[in-house]
């Protein structure tokens, strides 16, 4: 007998069942290939890596990672020196992936194919197998690992003085979490019980932060917008059962790692352009609506130049923050959706700078995740040749490849994110239907329109009333329909 709820909703949909076959329609691979389980199976020892790599030995240094309380894949540690002057010599270790699947092995290819670990309310499929990324690879607590650093002295504001890539030997000394670490930080929490145990861990954090705050203090001066990148958070209970989806708020600790890789993805960039390198940039053109994101200003009497400018849109957005706390988050979504998503672009020694519209930055590469992301592997390689004084072990041509494929691929991860998230939205929604909501536009084309509730945070298609609505518009709609396994919920304008 099926067990059904009184809505006729089956209580043992299984949404990871719904991420596998959404995953599969669009290529993915969601069991490790054969010829790849294989190779996982007689890795190399860490002495055998160590010494392939040269690298030196840093364990005796106070590594320490944040990360999300549930994370196993870690790909970076961060630690910091005081030198004169209020200069701070910044090392970031970041997981060394190619040691374990050099480029043409079976784990790189299957990696490369997906391109991206994908993150569903069914659960994370991970591009590299766990019994590597989750392990080996993986920068545990108490773990001797292998990784490239990066090393930085910063002044009091935020410039990058000097940098340095080499592989080295690392230990965590201390694994902590956003949830914990950034209430503290931010003086509306105790103090996590593995800092409040170590003077040195808590001098470490301290310093991380102050650091983070120059280096993202110098990205507003420059234009950075400064958005709210909020994520949509499914929760459950004791037994599996979808009782809310909320927003995955960014605190202190975020901001601290978001400036901390940021700084280590803009020094690689700029090591590898020097040099003479072929590289893989993270783009984020300039906005293609930007009439739109004008509009919107001028809803609340702000006034943006007709050219695009991310100066004068952080600009709008402060003084959002600042005047209507309780409406950035919309004007922040509705902004992220106008922007446009990234892509990853190859640019030619000498050649032309992508730029990154959001950041407002030139020279950014992504080289901080390697377990998660394969364009981290790709630069990871090229710092490795860099470090080695080898030739680059792509072409231009490749990269222009890669690139195209790595973009591609992270859109399809996020329409089967996103596919996901309705279908837990829907399995949350189903005895809402009838029920009035507050809701702004995410998307309107002529594919349809789209929009994100209030609360809780999901999102459906406008069928009534989107006439004439755009990204930004906000009003009230009733629930219409839901259809789990499509991941469908159908909205009418009030």
């Amino acid at each position: 007998m099926i067990d059904r709820d009184n809505n006729g909703i089956d209580d043992r949909i299984d949404l990871h069942e719904i991420a596998k076959k959404a995953l599969l329609e669009r290529d993915f691979i969601v069991e490790t290939p054969p010829d790849a389980r294989e190779q996982l199976r007689s890795l190399p020892t860490l002495g055998t890596a160590i010494r392939e790599r040269d690298a030196r030995d840093l364990t005796h240094l106070p590594w320490t990672s944040i990360d999300n309380e549930e994370s196993k894949d870690l790909d970076q540690l961060e630690v910091a020196e005081e030198l004169e002057n209020g200069v701070f010599r910044l090392y970031v270790a970041i997981s060394d992936v190619d040691c374990y699947a050099p480029l043409g092995s079976p784990v790189d290819h299957a990696a490369m194919q997906n391109s991206t670990s994908i993150y569903t309310a069914g659960g994370m499929f991970p591009m590299i197998d766990r019994s590597m990324s989750e392990a080996a690879t993986s920068l545990l607590p108490g773990e001797t690992r292998l990784s490239i650093v990066t090393e930085m002295d910063i002044t009091p504001d935020g410039q990058v003085l000097r940098s340095a890539h080499y592989p080295a030997v690392v230990r965590n000394l201390a694994k902590l979490d956003y949830d914990r670490v950034g209430p503290w930080l931010e003086g509306r929490g105790e103090v996590p019980k593995r800092i409040a145990g170590d003077p040195m861990i808590e001098q470490q954090i301290r310093w991380h932060d102050k650091i983070a705050q120059a280096l993202r203090q110098r990205r507003i001066d420059n234009g950075a917008l400064g958005l709210d990148n909020s994520e949509p958070k499914t929760v459950r209970d004791a037994s599996g059962r979808v009782i809310d989806v909320t927003y995955r708020k960014q605190n202190q600790a975020n901001e601290v790692i978001e400036s901390l890789m940021i700084a280590t993805n803009q020094a690689v960039a700029r090591s590898l352009d020097a040099a003479g390198y072929p590289t893989l940039r993270r783009a984020v053109k300039t906005p293609e609506r930007w009439d739109r994101i004008v509009d919107l200003a001028a809803a609340y009497d702000f006034k943006l130049p007709p050219v695009a400018s991310p100066s004068a849109l952080a600009a709008f957005l402060r003084a959002i923050r600042i005047d209507k706390p309780e409406e950035f988050s919309a004007i922040s979504l509705a902004v992220i959706k106008l922007v446009g998503r990234g892509e990853y672009l190859a640019k030619a020694p000498n050649g032309p700078k992508p730029g990154h519209f959001g950041l407002a930055i030139e020279d950014y590469a992504h080289t901080t995740a390697p377990n998660r992301r394969y364009p981290d592997v790709i630069s990871q390689r090229l710092l490795l040749a860099l470090h080695a004084g080898h030739n680059s072990p792509y072409s231009f041509d490749d990269l222009v490849r890669l690139g195209e494929h790595c973009s591609e691929r992270e859109h399809s991860a996020k329409k089967v994110e996103r596919k996901v998230q309705k279908s837990a939205a829907a399995l949350l929604m189903a005895d809402r239907v009838g029920d009035t909501f507050s809701a702004v536009v995410v998307g309107a084309s002529s594919k349809g329109t789209w929009v994100r509730l209030k609360h809780p945070a999901v999102e459906g298609r406008l069928e009534r009333g989107w006439h004439g609505k755009d990204v930004g518009d906000r009003f009230r709609v009733r629930l219409l329909s839901f259809d789990v396994d499509k991941g469908f919920l159908d909205f009418a304008r009030v």
